[in-house]
C-alpha cells in the first residue's frame, strides 16, 4: 500500500519495544500466579468442605410402592419431607443385618422426639402373598417397629430388588446363594428432596474428601483387620457417630 503525501513511518524504538514486551511478561506472570493461588484455595475450602454430599435423587415416577406391616400400601414418595434412614433385611437369616438393625434402633432412641425422622426396613427375601401381613407384621412387633415411625416394608422381588440397585445405588444387587441372601446391609439416608446422602471426610493431609457410605459390615472388617481411626473410637463407633451428626447436618440443612 503506498504511503499517503506528507506521512513518514514511524521510526522503532528497540528500547521501548523491550520495555513492552518485559511488562507484558510481568503481567503473564502475575495474573497466572494469582490464578493458580485462587485454585489452590478453592481446593482447599473443598478438601475442607464437609457438607453432606448428594450422590441420587429419587424421582417420584421411580418411587417404590410396599406393604408395610400395618397391611397398608404406601410409597416411599410419602416420606418427602421427612429425613429417611433405611436398610435392607433378610426374613431368614436376620443376623445378616443385626450390625445395621442395632444402629438403628439406636438412631430412632436418638430421634425419639422428631416427628420428621422416618425409618425403613425392607425385607428382600420373597414372602408368599397369602403370609405377607403376617409375616410383616410379626417381624415387627418382634423388632419394636413401630409403622407410625419404622416401616417394614416388601413388594414383589424384581421390583423391589431393581429398585434397590438403581435407585438406591446399593453396591450389591440382591441374589440368593447356597440358600441364603446376598445383598448391601449398608443404611441409606435420604433428605427431606429424597436425594441419598453420605458423609464427607475431610483429609488431614490434604487432597479430595473420602465420600462414605455407611456400611456396618465393611467397618467391622477393618475393626477385624485392627486399621484405627484416630479416635477413641472403632471403625464402626465412628460410623455410627458419623451418621448419627450427618443425619443432624441433613435435618438442620431445611425445616419441613
Amino acid at each position: 500500500m503506498p504511503i499517503r503525501n506528507g506521512l513518514e513511518p514511524t521510526e522503532r524504538d528497540p528500547k521501548r519495544l523491550r520495555r513492552t514486551a518485559w511488562i507484558l511478561v510481568a503481567v503473564m506472570v502475575v495474573g497466572g500466579f494469582a490464578i493458580l493461588k485462587a485454585y489452590e484455595a478453592m481446593a482447599k475450602n473443598q478438601a475442607k468442605d464437609s457438607r453432606p454430599a448428594m450422590v441420587h435423587r429419587i424421582r417420584q415416577e421411580r418411587d417404590l410402592r410396599i406393604v408395610t406391616q400395618d397391611g397398608k400400601t404406601h410409597d416411599l414418595h410419602e416420606l418427602r419431607g421427612s429425613v429417611v434412614l433405611l436398610h435392607a433385611i433378610s426374613h431368614k437369616h436376620p443376623e445378616d443385618s443385626n450390625r445395621a438393625l442395632e444402629v438403628m434402633k439406636r438412631a430412632a432412641a436418638k430421634f425419639a422426639g422428631r416427628s420428621d425422622v422416618r425409618f425403613v426396613s425392607l425385607i428382600v427375601d420373597p414372602i408368599p402373598a397369602a403370609e405377607l401381613t403376617r409375616t410383616l407384621e410379626s417381624c415387627a412387633a418382634e423388632r419394636g417397629m413401630d409403622p407410625g415411625r419404622w416401616w417394614l416394608g416388601s413388594n414383589e422381588s424384581a421390583t423391589l430388588h431393581k429398585f434397590m440397585k438403581n435407585e438406591l445405588k446399593m453396591h450389591t444387587f440382591p441374589h440368593e446363594q447356597n440358600g441364603r441372601w446376598i445383598f448391601d446391609t449398608s443404611i441409606i439416608l435420604i433428605d427431606r428432596e429424597g436425594n441419598l446422602r453420605r458423609a464427607v471426610v475431610p483429609q488431614q493431609r490434604g487432597g479430595p474428601p473420602y465420600i462414605a457410605s455407611f456400611d456396618f459390615a465393611q467397618a467391622a472388617a477393618w475393626d477385624e483387620q485392627g486399621a484405627l481411626t484416630n479416635t477413641e473410637r472403632t471403625n464402626q463407633e465412628e460410623l455410627e457417630h458419623l451418621l448419627l451428626e450427618t443425619t443432624e447436618r441433613v435435618l438442620n440443612e431445611t425445616k419441613p
